[in-house]
């Protein structure tokens, strides 16, 4: 699978934001997807994790409640609406693939996509 992320900014604290992850090369539906995220100086952590069917979500505790991760495997595009956004959002954003189901454990993601930047300025 390859994967394109985008949408990616700059954003104020407070405001909103939504970053998309195409998909190719293989049939998406067969693949839970993940959003991870890199900050500076940070290791990378995961965000959250949806299933091949959309049916099954799971969240960060930093992100529950503010953050949306959803997908339409029509256009074989994963989406993470990112909402009331915080500084320490800050981070290169990355969206993954795996055969493993809903996971949140990086190590079992075998696709992953470039990165896309986001800043939230406070």
């Amino acid at each position: 699978v390859q994967l394109q992320a985008s949408g990616g900014g700059l954003v104020q604290a407070g405001g909103s934001l939504r970053l998309s992850c195409a998909a190719s090369g293989r049939t998406f539906s067969n693949y839970g997807m993940g959003w991870f995220r890199r900050a500076p100086g940070k290791e990378r952590e995961f965000v959250a994790a949806i299933s091949w069917g959309g049916d099954g979500t799971y969240y960060a505790d930093s992100v529950k409640g503010r953050f949306t991760i959803s997908r339409d495997n029509t256009k074989n595009t994963l989406y993470l609406q990112m909402y009331s956004v915080k500084p320490e959002d800050t981070a290169v954003y990355y969206c993954a693939a795996t055969s493993k189901g809903l996971t949140a454990r990086d190590s079992r993601y075998e696709y992953w996509g470039q990165g896309t930047q986001v800043t939230v300025s406070s």
